[in-house]
C-alpha cells in the first residue's frame, strides 16, 4: 500500500480491472505529483490506457484497489469541478451549435473560462454557430478539446486527443497543451504515437497488457529508441543473427527478421559477410512495437 501524500494530485494503489476473462489493468500503482506538466500514457490499442482514464474519471469502477484525486474519490463533486476530460470515444447532442455546447458546459463550473475567448483561442469561429451534427470529425475533436478546458481544470485527461485531426489541427492542439502545462496545469495525455509523447511530455508511462512496464522521464524512454531496425530475409539462424556486430535483439516476423542494432552500418557489414544473399532489405528507426517488445522482455521496470 502506498503512503498517503497530500503533495500528489493522483494516487493509485493496486488498481485491478477485468472485463469477462480479459485483464485490463493488472494491479497498477501510480502517483502524479502537483508540480504540473505533461505526462504521456503510451501503449498500443488495448493496452489499458482508456480503462485507466475511465477509472480515474469515475466512469468505470475498478474490481479492487484505490484511487485518490485531490485526496478524494474520483466520483466526488470536489474532483469533478477541478478536472477536465477529452475522451477518445465521445459525442455530443447533434442539435446544439458549437457555441451552445460551450455555453452549456460553462454553466456546470463555478469559475469557467469565457466562451468567446475559447472560440477565438481554438479557432472555432468558422463553425461556432453550426449544428454539431454538421461538423467534420476534426472540428468535433476541437470542440471537445475546448469543452475539456472550459472549467479551468487543474488536472486534464486527454485520451487520444489528436485522433481524426489533420496536421494543422494537431499542431494547434500540441501548442495549446504546451501552453497549459506552462501555466501549471497537469495533463495526462494518452496516445499510441511515439512522436506525440516525445514532442510533448517530460514523463512517459508505458502500459502493456494492463501493466506499467516503464515509468520514467522522457529522455530515459528515448534511450530505448536508439539505433535502427534492419528488416530482411536471411538464411542465418537466430544465434548467428544475435551475434552480429551491435545487434541488441532479433525478432522473427514471418519470413522476415527484424534486427535492432545500435550501428546499422557495422551490423550490415557483419550481416553481408555471413549472408551475402539477403533480400528485401530495409532500415528504419525503432517504433513503438520494438520498444514495447524490448521493454516487455526485461525483468526490471524503468
Amino acid at each position: 500500500m502506498q503512503n498517503h501524500n497530500s503533495n500528489n494530485l493522483v494516487q493509485i494503489t493496486n488498481l485491478y480491472k477485468a472485463f469477462s476473462n480479459k485483464i485490463a489493468l493488472d494491479n497498477i500503482n501510480l502517483t502524479i505529483p502537483k508540480k504540473g506538466g505533461i505526462i504521456a500514457l503510451l501503449g498500443h490499442n488495448g493496452a489499458g490506457k482508456t480503462t485507466l482514464i475511465n477509472c480515474l474519471l469515475g466512469l468505470c469502477r475498478s474490481d479492487s484497489g484505490q484511487i485518490e484525486i485531490f485526496n478524494s474519490k474520483p466520483s466526488s463533486q470536489h474532483v469533478k469541478t477541478r478536472i477536465g476530460a477529452m475522451l477518445q470515444d465521445t459525442d455530443l447532442p447533434d442539435l446544439l451549435t458549437t457555441r451552445e455546447h460551450l455555453t452549456l458546459f460553462a454553466s456546470y463550473y463555478p469559475n469557467s473560462r469565457s466562451v468567446k475567448e475559447l472560440i477565438s483561442s481554438y479557432e472555432l469561429s468558422d463553425f461556432a454557430d453550426k449544428l454539431y451534427k454538421n461538423l467534420s470529425g476534426g472540428q468535433k475533436r476541437r470542440v471537445q478539446m475546448a469543452i475539456a478546458l472550459i472549467g479551468k481544470g487543474e488536472l486534464l485527461f486527454l485520451d487520444e486527443p489528436t485522433n481524426g485531426l489533420d496536421s494543422s489541427a494537431r499542431r494547434l492542439l500540441w501548442t495549446k497543451v504546451k501552453q497549459l502545462a506552462d501555466k501549471g496545469k497537469t495533463i495526462l495525455l494518452s496516445t499510441h504515437y511515439l512522436e506525440e509523447a516525445d514532442a510533448l511530455a517530460e514523463r512517459v508511462i508505458v502500459l502493456h497488457q494492463g501493466k506499467i512496464i516503464a515509468d520514467a522521464p522522457t529522455p530515459e524512454i528515448r534511450k530505448k529508441l536508439t539505433g535502427s531496425i534492419i528488416r530482411c530475409i536471411s538464411r542465418l539462424n537466430h544465434s548467428e543473427l544475435s551475434s552480429l556486430a551491435t545487434v541488441r535483439s532479433v525478432q522473427q516476423s514471418g519470413r522476415f527478421v527484424n534486427l535492432h542494432c545500435l550501428n546499422p552500418v557495422k551490423a550490415m557489414h557483419s550481416l553481408l559477410a555471413l549472408d551475402p544473399g539477403i533480400s528485401e532489405l530495409s532500415i528504419s528507426k525503432p517504433g513503438l512495437e520494438e520498444v514495447l517488445e524490448n521493454l516487455s522482455k526485461q525483468q526490471t521496470v524503468l
